[in-house]
């Protein structure tokens, strides 16, 4: 006993492993008490032990009533007992530690019956009137649990008997003994409504151990266990829902119909017409055989949000899964429809109910196949779900999220299944518009996780649904043009998706079917024509709208398969590309490709805006010179590539212009100009632009120009086509880019005044269109020409709002007559002209020449605003190529050029274009500074002159960001120079600089800027030491002297780093460091400096930092570099100084470099590293002690 008795107190730990760990340990212990066991004859031969007291007696009583003595040793049945007795323990976790342990030690000895356990529960768990609540509910639980215990242990089934003497045996288990267990729990669950589905539960392992046992009586019980379930407990609830379904599986041949009436019509549960009754059951409201019209009688009390244990029963009989070898029941598609969408998704259900359905759900959506999964979409499920999806604060939005998340995982794990969930979705119960109207990208998530075969079924499934079918002519126009509407979304959304598997297939066909209802006419169908959209006229045909749009998406998909990256095979090697199909084909190439070959078959299609002869000459030449650009393979290659990209997408341009534009065929002469003469093929004389050839003396811009300004006219275009083509070329004749492109660029980022862009435009309106202009050669009026759309939608959306300007202006009008006595006519007489003078008329006429004057600086000042706005768009794009540049020639002396720009429009922008200054600062800092790669053969001179520019700004600039910026940029050309090794002018410039920062007071350089040079580049640093000391001595106040010694701190930090440094050098530097930092320390104890001691402290700890350099280098000449005996006389005229005297850490720095300085000839002189470590600590936090008194004496004395 004294073995197994500290056990049991960690059967209750809170630990799961801790019990059992104890379990195991106390079930070990008991086995071998009872191996060395040998059973009496006489009852109660055994008697307890001396330690238990009061407890023996009772356990002597015990053992008369429960006969567990006679056949167990003494701890088996004191344990046996004291388990029991535990379960109703309400001590942390016991009732769970002592269940496992009593089940577990049941089912280990075979010298116990059922009934006698029984017993003993029921004798020890019994209720009492005068017990609390919170007792009776431990009571109560103790017995579900030991109940619970004896079936899991397998005792209530266990076959054989007991050898209590040679001639007679008791049964382990009998028929008696398993109804009373059953009706126990019935019982049980009939007391507390919260315990039913737990004691139902526990009859469900009870039925499952007795199908699987092998005693004699088991038929025989199962009749009592019929007549006790369905004939003498007369109520329906879910829990005997549960039960009937097991036992009706097991037992099919009982009499099942006369046990299930009334209350089921049926013998089958499952069958529909059982099914309403059992959706009533099933939200748990119990029914009572006896009535009629099975209306509920009692519920199960409070609401819980796990769902019922019936339900899992009922799915794997509906729906059994792949794996199951058991055939399924009944209809699923009417058990979802009646029991679940209808009852727990009904309009009138709670929000309770709605819970547990969408759980029903989620259980039921990782069985269903491909032809149950529809089933559970249902109409009441699908507008709950959405609802709830909608808005955060919905009650069960968090449900419906999870929802989303395991119809994902679905997907994840079944994308053959993808297509049928999305048709589920945005089917009939669903809405074309669920990821917006769910504010979430479930469909999008899907489309992310389906394979080829189910983008092409979804694919197909869309494209059916363009036409109204055939025989069908009542559908509302207004919804079949927005179904249509949805449609090309969803197509451009196919392909916007990056993660979205692409196939060249697919993707091609959505573009065909783009560019035929986009730009053709169906004249009539061809079934044998390779696109699918001519396989059938549209009916009704597409509106001008919808064709709009398809152009619209059909540049947008284009421009976002250029952004996009593919796998190009050649041979054996493979590589990424954009823009191009898996063939390495740029995929507008293939679109235009599909356009003549539409333009060809004028028996089906006609073109819905043919293009003027003019135009078709210059596609025809274009289309040449694409030919031609796909034989360069020099090193040329890539910039070839550009100039095909942007003469195919300025062709494809052409034909989505709208019928009534004024096409512009200047974009597509300059980009053939630039190409004929960049790849010149045969005679070099050929003629360029027709602006070029009017004037022979003029000079022709370099191709790359010509293309760079016909990308900045993309750029200036509103459209992501244009942009991203724009973008892209770039990035590909980004090798050819020469000076004049880079001026180019730059000057599209100066910053003009407001007013001067308003007086092009009204130049520009006054004048008209009078004929062809020449395109800006350097681009400095690109700005004016996008304002020129912009003010024609501004006057658009003044002509919208007339009617509301004019009742304002017509009150000013009123108001200034009203200020000269006169009433506003009214139309009905004409006497208000008879009565006004001359003197009137003039008074009226500056007040309404105020009112034309006011209206007129309104509308000034709101284009202005929309003007600069563009402007500052426009600037962002243009940034997009500096961006692209710096990225993909970092090596080129050409980004040198980008930095000044770059600065001036940081510094040059206001709080309303904080976007484009924080974008040009991120090139600057991340992209051009941070480069591992640097330009080589660079210009010298240039650079030191950008280098100066930015020294002198740096000198005047007051934010902290803008110098660190400048900081980055001044490294960055220290980098360059070195490399060059011509370095020298930039260690001047950073001279004067210095000078600059501790001379002059209002200088707005900060120790940072020297700071990073020293970091990044300490080597060339070093030969600023003497600047730093120098000028220390002149600075214009004590902070900067220490912010001038915290640099040299720092640069003395560094030489460890450097290489080839003159070790003679740096102790002749520290040599005449030392004598300075003495003087300094000198001075400032006879009160001819300002230095308080922090200041002092920093000067000290430099002379430290340098002692430790001249010991590292070269020990022999430390007492001549350092002068200790000078620093030991300095620390006792520290101690001895008045200003001074309760700073000790000062002195103590003093004699630190004394002994520092001191040469350790003996082995007793020589230090204990260790020891002197542990020193050097102490001393360092007591000089920070002494810091902060005397900051804080510092303080008082200025107060």
């Amino acid at each position: 006993m004294t073995t197994t008795l500290p056990l049991f107190w960690h059967l209750s730990s809170a630990s799961k492993k801790e019990r059992l760990d104890a379990s195991v340990k106390l079930i070990g212990a008991l086995e071998n008490f009872q191996s060395q066991f040998v059973p009496v004859n006489k009852s109660g031969a055994t008697s307890g032990s001396d330690d238990e007291g009061d407890e023996d007696e009772d356990e002597e009583r015990a053992s008369k009533s429960d006969g567990l003595d006679g056949l167990n040793a003494q701890d088996v049945s004191y344990s046996i007992r004291r388990l029991v007795r535990g379960l109703a323990s309400p001590r942390e976790s016991s009732r769970l530690g002592f269940a496992v342990a009593l089940t577990e030690l049941l089912s280990r000895i075979e010298t116990v019956t059922c009934s006698q356990i029984v017993t003993l529960i029921v004798d020890g768990t019994s209720t009492q009137g005068s017990m609390t609540g919170q007792e009776e509910r431990d009571v109560l639980f103790a017995r579900l649990f030991g109940l619970t215990a004896i079936i899991r242990s397998g005792l209530v089934v266990r076959a054989g008997s007991l050898p209590t003497s040679a001639s007679s045996a008791a049964d382990a288990s009998t028929s008696a003994s398993f109804e009373e267990t059953i009706k126990l729990l019935i019982a049980l669950g009939e007391k507390k409504s919260f315990l039913r589905e737990s004691a139902w539960w526990t009859i469900n392992l009870a039925i499952d151990a007795l199908k699987d046992a092998k005693v004699t009586w088991k038929d025989s019980v199962v009749d009592a266990i019929l007549q006790q379930l369905f004939v003498e407990y007369d109520i329906w609830s879910p829990e005997k829902v549960g039960v009937a379904l097991k036992l009706q599986a097991i037992y099919p041949d009982q009499d099942w119909r006369t046990l299930f009436s009334p209350a089921f019509k049926n013998s089958d549960l499952l069958n529909t017409g059982n099914l309403h009754v059992l959706a009533r059951i099933l939200k748990e409201s119990a029914v009572e055989d006896s009535d009629a019209k099975d209306t509920p009688k009692t519920t199960t009390g409070n609401w819980k949000p796990q769902l019922h244990f019936v339900w899992d029963t009922l799915l794997e009989q509906l729906i059994p899964g792949p794996n199951a070898s058991q055939s399924p029941r009944g209809s699923f598609q009417e058990f979802f429809r009646i029991v679940v969408d209808e009852s727990l998704f009904s309009s009138t259900a709670s929000a309770e109910r709605k819970y547990w359905g969408f759980q029903v759900f989620q259980k039921a959506l990782s069985r269903v196949d491909q032809d149950t999964m529809p089933m559970l979409f249902t109409k009441n499920f699908m507008r709950t779900w959405i609802n709830h999806l909608s808005k955060p604060d919905r009650y069960l939005h968090k449900v419906a999220r999870q929802t989303v998340t395991d119809v994902q995982t679905f997907v994840q794990s079944n994308p053959h299944l993808g297509f049928a969930l999305i048709f589920q979705l945005t089917g009939v119960h669903g809405s074309h518009q669920f990821d917006r109207l769910t504010k979430t990208k479930t469909v999008e998530g899907i489309l992310t996780s389906m394979d080829a075969e189910g983008i092409k079924s979804y694919i197909t499934y869309l494209l059916g649904q363009v036409s109204v079918p055939s025989g069908q002519t009542t559908e509302d126009i207004h919804a079949l043009n927005s179904r249509r509407s949805w449609i090309i979304e969803q197509l451009g959304a196919l392909i916007r998706g990056g993660s979205i598997p692409k196939s060249d297939e697919w993707v091609q066909s959505i573009l065909d079917w783009l560019v035929v209802h986009g730009l053709f006419i169906v004249k009539k169908k061809s079934e044998k024509s390779p696109f699918t959209a001519l396989h059938s006229i549209p009916n009704p045909i597409f509106s001008d709208n919808l064709r709009q749009l398809c152009q619209t998406k059909l540049l947008t998909c284009i421009g976002d398969l250029n952004t996009q990256t593919s796998i190009v095979k050649s041979g054996e090697k493979s590589s990424k590309a954009s823009a191009v199909a898996s063939d390495g084909e740029f995929w507008v190439s293939k679109v235009l490709k599909t356009i003549h070959t539409l333009e060809g078959d004028s028996k089906h299609v006609s073109l819905q805006n043919p293009l003027d002869e003019d135009i078709l000459v210059h596609c025809s030449k274009a289309h040449g010179l694409v030919t031609q650009l796909k034989n360069v393979t020099d090193e040329r290659q890539e910039a070839a590539k550009g100039a095909e990209l942007l003469l195919l997408a300025t062709v494809l341009q052409q034909y989505c212009s709208e019928e009534g534009d004024e096409i512009d065929t200047e974009a597509l002469e300059a980009c053939i100009d630039g190409a004929t003469r960049m790849f010149p093929q045969g005679k070099k004389g050929k003629k360029g632009r027709k602006s070029a050839a009017a004037n022979d003396e003029q000079p022709l811009a370099e191709p790359v120009d010509v293309f760079v300004d016909t990308i900045i006219g993309f750029l200036e275009k509103s459209t992501a086509y244009m942009r991203t083509v724009g973008n892209q070329v770039f990035g590909l004749l980004s090798g050819a880019v020469q000076e004049s492109t880079i001026d180019l660029i730059v000057t599209q980022l100066e910053r003009r005044d407001p007013a001067e862009l308003l007086e092009g435009d009204d130049e520009d309106e006054e004048m008209g269109v009078d004929g062809d202009h020449e395109p800006a050669a350097n681009g400095a009026d690109v700005e004016e020409e996008s304002n020129e759309s912009d003010d024609d939608n501004e006057e658009d959306d003044e002509d919208s709002n007339d009617e509301e300007e004019d009742v304002e202006l017509r009150r000013k009008i009123e108001e200034a007559l009203r200020v000269n006595g006169i009433a506003a006519a009214t139309g009905e007489t004409d006497e208000e002209e008879d009565l006004m003078d001359d003197d009137q008329m003039m008074a009226i006429d500056e007040q309404l020449a105020a009112v034309f004057r006011s209206r007129a600086s309104e509308r000034k000042t709101s284009k202005g605003v929309d003007v600069q706005r563009e402007a500052t768009h426009f600037k962002n794009r243009v940034l997009d190529l500096v961006d692209t540049f710096a990225k993909k020639q970092p090596s080129s002396h050409l980004v040198l050029r980008l930095i000044s720009p770059l600065i001036d429009l940081i510094s040059g922008t206001g709080l309303d274009e904080r976007q484009l200054s924080d974008k040009a600062k991120g090139i600057l800092r991340s992209r051009i500074t941070k480069s591992k790669d640097i330009p080589v053969a660079v210009d010298v001179k240039s650079t030191v002159t950008i280098a100066t520019e930015i020294h002198t700004r740096a000198r005047k600039v007051h934010t902290s960001d803008m110098l660190a910026t400048l900081s980055q940029c001044s490294v960055y050309l220290t980098r360059i120079l070195v490399q060059c090794e011509s370095h020298a002018p930039l260690v001047q410039l950073y001279q004067e600089s210095l000078a600059d920062f501790l001379t002059r007071k209002n200088s707005a350089l900060n120790s940072n800027f020297f700071q990073d040079l020293i970091r990044r580049l300490p080597a060339i640093a070093w030969p600023l030491r003497n600047d730093f000391l120098d000028l220390s001595g002149r600075a214009v106040n004590a902070y900067r002297q220490g912010q001038a010694y915290q640099l040299l701190d720092t640069l003395m930090g560094q030489l460890p780093t450097m290489g080839g440094v003159n070790s003679s050098e740096v102790v002749e530097f520290i040599t005449r460091l030392q004598k300075a930092l003495l003087e300094v320390a000198a001075d400032a104890c006879a009160d001819k400096n300002t230095l308080n001691a922090a200041q002092l402290k920093e000067a000290f700890r430099l002379a430290l930092v340098a002692a430790r350099q001249v010991q590292r280098l070269d020990a022999a000449v430390m007492a001549q570099a350092v002068q200790p005996a000078s620093w030991h006389l300095l620390a006792g005229r520290l101690a001895s100084s008045e200003r001074f005297k309760k700073s000790p850490g000062l002195p103590k720095m003093c004699e630190q470099i004394v002994r520092l300085a001191k040469p350790a000839d003996t082995p007793e002189g020589k230090p204990n590293a260790p020891a002197l470590k542990a020193k050097r600590k102490a001393e360092e936090h007591a000089e920070a002690e002494d810091t902060v008194v005397a900051t804080k004496k510092t303080k008082r004395k200025k107060v």
